[in-house]
């Protein structure tokens, strides 16, 4: 236990002297807390149509903001009739114009145990990832594009207009596809593909349909997409497929009212990179308006010898440490909005959850403090000249005041502890200040505060861990 308390508190080290080393000036405004800790799915359900409370009330209070509901037929929690188009239209020669040709049934359920958690749907429009290899079913390239199109507006008039003993849930982002690009390289889609057995070509007909089909029945929806795949771990460079779509839809005057990208890493300066590169391919092909998602991802080491490796960090005190480090780093890039994969409980990739208990773990307080500093909605000047240590602060109206500081290290040798030292530009903290710290020991565990003579705080910060700080 004595080992525990001193790797946690906020240390009062009388004879220790060290120059300031993060400064946090509330005075100085940066912008919004943007939306980093967004998710892909949510709570699982029961068969009574409820939610299960042991991670609802968790869903809620992390104040995610938006749940995208891909691969929600891909996991038990929801049941396989979920969501897909082939599963909502299951017979496409059927009249698209026809309530009765729709199977709305477990999907209504999903969506409105989104929305009913306070959580905003963010739609994806087209079909789960099929790994499976002997035989693909619902990830060709439709028979007709525009019929396609016309079954996806009519989900949205389901939704958002009470259409088919609809709702009103205004739904505002609607996206196409998902990883169109994961087997284009060497034309590997011919051989295995899992997300969209067809060629680049087709994907930019059915692409160019979709968006003009639906932005012209819904212009003041946001459209986009198509949820790009990225590279290999360790790679800072973009597909070449991101400018090759984005140079073919301007060709073609689609509309695109945002660009969705993935990437998984271990690395979270990569996907720093990554926003940037495509901040600059939208900008470049007429595109200065539309957000830029990155909408799945995760920690991952390597996808090949390192992968039962990172499926086993995903539930770890590094995952968690590490989701930290990429929402901090994303929300001073050119990222509009991250989306972490998954939140669906029993999920190998959910490193939100304990897989037996259903008990919150390190990523998920990560999200939690994200949530918190969303809440408090003003970012706020905050610099730090430590490797490997990030911070992020923000204040409300009423000047309250946020500060998450995390250490990642990427390499799993070093094990020393650090002392880190926070002052305010303008001002000393006080007895008011309240910590709680998540590392090897703890999740988000509250620990008394002990302040320096003159008004600074230390923190003594194990590698792989994060400070939520409030006043």
């Amino acid at each position: 236990m004595k080992r525990i308390i001193t790797s946690c508190l906020i240390l009062f080290c009388a004879g220790a002297v060290l120059s300031a080393q993060i400064v946090v000036s509330p005075n100085e405004t940066v912008g919004p807390i943007k939306r980093m800790n967004a998710v892909n799915n949510g709570p699982r359900i029961n068969n009574s149509e409820q939610v299960y409370n042991s991670t609802t009330g968790y869903f809620t209070a992390a104040n995610v903001g938006y749940s995208r509901n891909h691969d929600a037929a891909g996991y038990g929690a929801y049941g396989e009739h979920v969501v897909d188009i082939s599963i909502i239209f299951p017979d496409f020669s059927k009249d698209p114009n026809k309530p009765e040709s729709y199977d709305f049934t477990l999907t209504d359920r999903y969506v409105k145990s989104i929305q009913d958690a306070g959580v905003e749907v963010f739609y994806r429009l087209g079909q789960s990832i099929e790994n499976q290899p002997l035989k693909k079913y619902n990830i060709y390239p439709p028979k007709d594009n525009k019929k396609w199109a016309q079954i996806c507006e009519h989900i949205i008039r389901h939704y958002n207009e009470g259409w088919a003993d609809g709702f009103h849930f205004n739904i505002k982002y609607w996206e196409i596809w998902n990883e169109p690009n994961l087997e284009w390289d060497n034309d590997k889609w011919k051989v295995d593909p899992r997300c969209w057995a067809g060629s680049p070509e087709q994907f930019y007909d059915f692409f160019e349909v979709a968006v003009k089909h639906l932005k012209g029945c819904f212009p003041n929806l946001l459209i986009g997409g198509p949820a790009m795949s990225g590279t290999d771990p360790g790679i800072r460079t973009v597909p070449k497929w991101y400018e090759l779509l984005l140079s073919e839809m301007r060709k073609r005057n689609v509309p695109l009212d945002f660009f969705a990208w993935h990437i998984y890493e271990n690395d979270p300066t990569i996907y720093v990179d990554y926003a940037y590169q495509v901040r600059a391919l939208l900008d470049k092909y007429g595109y200065e308006k539309a957000e830029s998602f990155l909408n799945e991802w995760n920690y991952i080491k390597s996808w090949t010898d390192d992968y039962p490796y990172s499926v086993r960090a995903m539930a770890s005190p590094k995952a968690g440490a590490f989701v930290c480090a990429a929402m901090q780093e994303c929300q001073n890039s050119p990222a509009d909005m991250l989306m972490y994969y998954v939140y669906t409980p029993g999920s190998k990739f959910n490193g939100l959850f304990d897989q037996l208990s259903d008990k919150p773990i390190w990523s998920y307080w990560a999200l939690y403090a994200w949530g918190k500093l969303k809440t408090l909605g003003t970012q706020i000047k905050a610099e730090c000249n430590i490797p490997d240590v990030r911070v992020t602060a923000a204040r409300d109206a009423e000047g309250h005041i946020g500060i998450l500081v995390s250490r990642y290290i990427i390499d799993n040798n070093i094990t020393s502890s650090k002392d880190v030292k926070l002052s305010l530009a303008d001002g000393k903290f006080d007895g008011k200040v309240r910590c709680h710290i998540t590392d090897e020991y703890s999740m988000y565990t509250e620990y008394p505060v002990a302040l320096q003579p003159d008004g600074t705080l230390v923190l003594s910060m194990e590698p792989d861990s994060f400070f939520f700080i409030e006043f």
